[in-house]
Parts: structure tokens; C-alpha cells; sequence
């Protein structure tokens, strides 16, 4: 068994009041984000999809094995055969699936089953995760905490474009194995989420909604 590394780590301890000052900040931020699916088709620079990423890939995981692959699409012609699988899916869920509830909450954000904006979005993000690792010698290696992991590197990803003034909507067609054939992605990999990435459109427009307040997200056990 491999022994443990370990490094100094100082990381610089800010006066209360600067860390509190940060922290509305940031919370100021985030709080103006919202998931659209209006995108404007005016070009984003790769190396912005190469910092979301980067920012992605700092995240905390299982035993840091990193288990998560994000595949970024430009090629309008594979966007374009996304696109069509995706709504093949939606039309199925929508028309086909017996699921009110779902159906009902869903309504309120005003989505069906056409999903224009994966021509539209520059790119488009695919995030698989990865239940085993391929290791170079061709042996296959468990990943732990795989969802949770993947997860985090997710909140991240969406964070990073908010803050260079990018949005994206996370879309999770049911099932997504498409998305594994036409990326020509391995089978150690599966699809997590898929996000169409660009600026948004002059005129987008998005559902008013209210965050869950603090008090009900937060609870203090003394």
C-alpha cells in the first residue's frame, strides 16, 4: 500500500471582516445567475470553456481520483445531431411517460420538448462520470463517490461561466446514452449532465422565480 504525501498548505487567513465582505460578495454573484434557454450564437473564446473547466477540476472527490470527463462540442454538425437525439428523448417524456407530477412542476418553467437553443448555445459541455478508471496499463480501477463527486465539479463548472458573464441550463434528457455514441465515449464513462454554453440572447427572457429563503435551506443545531 502507497504512503501518503502530504505538503505544507497556508492558505492566507483573512481579517473576519474581509472574509465576511468576500462572502456577501460572492453570494451577491451568484445569486443573479439563472438557467437560460435563450442563448445568443455570438462566439465564446475556447480558452473560457478551458477556465469553467479548469475551475471544474479543483473540486473535492472520492480519495481525489477525479472521476468525471467534459467532452466540449463546437462542430455545429454534431450539435446538431445532439440536438435531435435530445428531443427524441424530450417527445417521448412529455407525450409518452406517465409522470404528472413531474409534468406539473416542470410547467411552471414553460419546457417542452423542443430544445433549439443545442443549435444555437457555441458549444455544448457533455460532463460523463466515470464508475471505473482505465489505467495505462489497461487495468480498470473503482472510483468512489462517483454522483457526489462529478456533482461538486458540476456546481463548479456553472459557477465559472456566471462569473466571466456566460450562462448555461443543465439538461438531462432520460435516458442519455446518445450522448456516449455519438461522443464515441468509452463504457467505463456515462453521461452525468449536458450543458449548452454561450451568451444570452438579447431578448431572453427567463421564469420568475423565488430562491428557497435561508431559513428554510439552513438549519443551526446548537
Amino acid at each position: 500500500m502507497s504512503q501518503p504525501n502530504f505538503v505544507p498548505y497556508r492558505p492566507e487567513r483573512l481579517p473576519l471582516a474581509d472574509g465576511l465582505r468576500r462572502g456577501r460578495k460572492f453570494l451577491d454573484h451568484l445569486d443573479r445567475r439563472r438557467s437560460i434557454r435563450s442563448f445568443s450564437a455570438d462566439p465564446v473564446p475556447r480558452e473560457a470553456i478551458e477556465l469553467a473547466v479548469g475551475a471544474a477540476n479543483t473540486a473535492p472527490s472520492g480519495a481525489h481520483l477525479q472521476p468525471w470527463t467534459f467532452v466540449a462540442v463546437s462542430d455545429a454538425d454534431v450539435r446538431h445531431r445532439i440536438r435531435l437525439a435530445a428531443e427524441l428523448e424530450e417527445r417521448r417524456f412529455y407525450r409518452e411517460r406517465d409522470v404528472p407530477e413531474w409534468h406539473e412542476a416542470l410547467a411552471r418553467l414553460g419546457t417542452d420538448e423542443h430544445k433549439d437553443y443545442l443549435d444555437v448555445a457555441p458549444w455544448l459541455v457533455v460532463v460523463f462520470a466515470q464508475k471505473q478508471a482505465v489505467l495505462p496499463d489497461g487495468r480498470s480501477r473503482k472510483n468512489y463517490y462517483v454522483s457526489e463527486s462529478v456533482g461538486l465539479a458540476c456546481g463548479l463548472f456553472v459557477a465559472a461561466l456566471h462569473t466571466m458573464g456566460l450562462a448555461t441550463v443543465p439538461h438531462t434528457p432520460s435516458p442519455m446514452g446518445f450522448l456516449s455514441a455519438i461522443l464515441k465515449r468509452p463504457p467505463n464513462e456515462r453521461p452525468f449532465i449536458l450543458f449548452p454554453v454561450g451568451y444570452p440572447a438579447p431578448d431572453c427572457r427567463v421564469p420568475d422565480l423565488v430562491r428557497k429563503p435561508l431559513a428554510e435551506a439552513l438549519v443551526f443545531v446548537s
